[in-house]
């Protein structure tokens, strides 16, 4: 053999070590996602096991005034899908969502009501203005001294836009943090 042929034992020793650290590496790493697997299974569980109680939940009982002083209520609007909009102007998933609302209800008046919330503390002319500008087609309803009390019967509104589906029996059939699109309407009453 020559001198180039031999490989140094402490070349096989670092090599060696290598392989050990990768077979360590990759073991930990198929572990974590096994174990993530589990977590992530687990997690869907139990959001659907949530989701199905909050199937269960009812439109809550309230009274809300529009914009034009007719007053919606729990009774008054059973036997239609009932969309809760919580927004406001200065959001702009909230300024974004509002063509296709103006467009959903114009197809599906007939079997929805759409109820805007505007939640902010803003002047009833510098909304029918905003509303205006927005051809909005439902009816909105202020954060006034009139409704403020009945907002709260939705309960805590942590993001906005806020969107509560019930259908026309009075359950809760979808919800969503965030912007509603078409598709999500569209799939929430055909439930």
């Amino acid at each position: 053999m020559t001198k180039n042929s031999i490989i140094p034992t402490n070349y096989l020793f670092q090599f060696s070590n290598k392989i050990i650290k990768f077979s360590f590496i990759y073991l930990l790493f198929v572990t974590l996602n096994i174990a993530q697997a589990i977590n992530i299974n687990n997690i869907v569980r139990s959001t659907n096991d949530i989701w199905q109680e909050e199937k269960k939940i009812k439109v809550p009982n309230f009274s809300l005034t529009d914009l034009d002083d007719n007053i919606y209520t729990n009774k008054s609007t059973k036997g239609k899908y009932l969309v809760i909009n919580f927004w406001a102007t200065w959001c702009p998933p909230c300024l974004k969502e509002i063509p296709t609302f103006v467009k959903f209800y114009e197809k599906n008046k007939d079997r929805i009501l759409i109820l805007g919330l505007n939640y902010e503390q803003a002047d009833e002319i510098a909304i029918m203005e905003f509303t205006d500008t927005f051809m909005v087609n439902y009816p909105i309803i202020l954060f006034d001294d009139k409704n403020r009390t009945q907002f709260k019967e939705f309960g805590e509104i942590i993001g906005m836009p806020t969107t509560y589906i019930y259908g026309p029996n009075g359950n809760l059939v979808d919800y969503q943090i965030g912007e509603m699109n078409m598709k999500d309407l569209e799939k929430a009453i055909s439930k």
